[in-house]
């Protein structure tokens, strides 16, 4: 898929752990694990929104195309 998830990298920077994540945003670990390794079909505006908010980023931090 031309579209990857960088949310490992901004985790690490953040020094956060997948789990703290997930009960910030109010999403399952299996939900999050899903999307962090690119295997989700889609990712809906407002879970984006959570994890900007929750990470202090912006989605383009998060989403990355690549040809």
């Amino acid at each position: 898929m031309p579209i990857q998830i960088n949310l490992d990298n901004i985790l690490a920077n953040k020094d956060m752990k997948s789990k703290e994540l997930a009960e910030i945003i109010n999403l399952t670990e299996a939900n999050l694990s899903i999307l962090k390794s690119g295997k989700a079909k889609a990712v809906r505006f407002s879970t984006l929104e959570a994890i900007c908010k929750a990470l202090k980023c912006q989605p383009g931090d998060i989403l990355e195309y690549i040809d």
